[in-house]
């Protein structure tokens, strides 16, 4: 089950001018992940300790501003993974035109 509340929005401005095909994805990716599309950017805020694991393709993440750290940007690629304190809101979107897949699942503490 997901522990965060999302918000999406294409980002059309970013579209490249030429169209370009997804990746195909194989069904072993694809089972039990989200998939976010060229141009697609995400808002997650984290209601309780979650990770972020990137499955396919790139994405950039920032995080907002906290008492102690200032934002962060990050690009993560498959295999990386980021773990989000509850409470604490992401911003994602894929690194670049084939788009990305992902979990969102609770963290051990």
């Amino acid at each position: 089950m997901s522990a965060a509340t999302c918000t999406t929005s294409a980002l059309s401005s970013l579209s490249p001018s030429v169209p370009v095909a997804p990746a195909a994805i194989p069904p072993a990716v694809r089972r039990g992940a989200w998939r976010m599309g060229a141009g697609q950017a995400m808002s997650l805020r984290a209601s309780a300790y979650s990770v972020l694991r990137i499955r396919q393709g790139r994405v950039w993440v920032t995080r907002d501003a906290t008492a102690q750290w200032g934002s962060e940007d990050l690009v993560l690629a498959p295999g990386d993974s980021l773990h989000v304190d509850a409470g604490e809101r992401i911003v994602m979107e894929a690194w670049d035109g084939n788009g990305a897949t992902y979990t969102w699942d609770p963290a051990s503490a």
